[in-house]
């Protein structure tokens, strides 16, 4: 039943964010004819991902005592704007050149400029195409939060920290990469702000807020949240240098081609002989890096254990997530679906 439920919130979702967009995009067009191409990129960026962030929302509201209602997935589908948001100018400023197995949209803007033979640089266009895009989609993302008319001052509150905290996590996610030094803890710490508040722990209090939620169910999501957000981050580092290309929409190595100092690198360096240390130092982060550079660190990684130990929190933290959930005061089937949503936050395949 659970099973069923999910995919049909899915479809719910891509419902409202459909209806949303029909109503934005004429509005938004009026300004001139030449706007259609950002309203197609935002579309079809919408039209796909595995929605985690509005289940959460969902489900974190049933479980704090709410009903299902219509107003509650339109809530809840805001985070899909949200989160466009945030992968828009992640992918300008790592230089990823795809999403989801397809341009990125400054990639998509790029392009539009090469075939238009416009003047001046290409990528400045895109770059710049793409901010704006992201903007548009923060923008956009408290409007429909607040067209549900659920919206209250406690769930503004969440959304508003969730905002902050990402973007400090965006920049702590850049000072590790041009620093070259960070630690497991400075890791895991851009791991929870950029990635484990914003992608399940403040959904679950979105949800709660909307609920009128005691301070004893927000304490159990975040008990929840936390440990399995972590988990959830460490199991997309894994997948963004080991994944198949054909289900992360992503180059093979694409993370190790931008640098990424995530957990698994920093496990990586603490247990490197000179010589490996000295292939992560030369290799990682380095634009041309091509298929031989990657099975080189590649092997870095598997060599020291890294991959090992990264596996090895990914279980411990998921238990423990799982742990806080079955103690958790929650209502109906909540528990049920947020345990199958822990699983596929966390699946190896991505």
């Amino acid at each position: 039943m659970a099973a069923l439920d999910r995919c049909d919130l899915r479809q719910r979702v891509q419902e409202a964010l459909d209806a949303f967009l029909a109503v934005r995009r004429p509005r938004f067009e009026a300004m001139g004819g030449e706007l259609a191409p950002m309203s197609d990129a935002l579309e079809e960026l919408l039209s796909g991902g595995k929605r985690l962030r509005p289940g959460f929302c969902f489900w974190g509201h049933l479980g704090a005592g709410g009903e299902d209602s219509e107003a509650l997935v339109v809530a809840a589908a805001a985070l899909e704007l949200f989160q466009a948001c945030a992968i828009i100018h992640d992918d300008v400023m790592d230089g990823s050149d795809t999403r989801r197995g397809k341009p990125a949209v400054h990639t998509r803007f790029a392009a539009l400029h090469g075939a238009s033979s416009w003047n001046g640089s290409a990528n400045a266009f895109g770059a710049g195409a793409a901010i704006l895009l992201g903007d548009l989609c923060l923008a956009w993302s408290d409007e429909m939060l607040m067209s549900s008319g659920l919206a209250n001052p406690a769930a503004l509150a969440v959304f508003a920290t969730m905002r902050a905290e990402l973007m400090g996590g965006q920049y702590l996610d850049l000072l590790e990469q041009v620093r070259g030094d960070g630690t497991v803890e400075s890791a895991l710490r851009v791991a929870r702000f950029k990635s484990a508040k914003y992608t399940i722990v403040e959904p679950l209090h979105l949800g709660a807020a909307l609920a009128g939620a005691s301070v004893e169910v927000l304490a159990s999501y975040t008990a929840f949240g936390m440990p399995l957000g972590e988990a959830f981050q460490l199991r997309d580092d894994v997948l963004g240098v080991f994944g198949d290309p054909s289900v992360t929409g992503k180059p093979a190595g694409d993370d190790l081609r931008e640098g990424k100092r995530t957990v698994m690198v920093a496990l990586a360096l603490e247990k490197a002989t000179a010589s490996q240390e000295q292939v992560v130092r030369d290799l990682l982060g380095h634009p041309g890096l091509d298929a031989t550079g990657v099975t080189a660190l590649q092997a870095v990684l598997l060599e020291t254990g890294a991959v090992d130990r990264v596996e090895e929190l990914i279980a411990t933290r998921t238990e423990e997530a799982l742990a806080a959930l079955d103690g958790a005061p929650l209502s109906g089937a909540a528990a049920e679906v947020l345990r199958e949503l822990a699983v596929e936050a966390t699946a190896r395949s991505g």
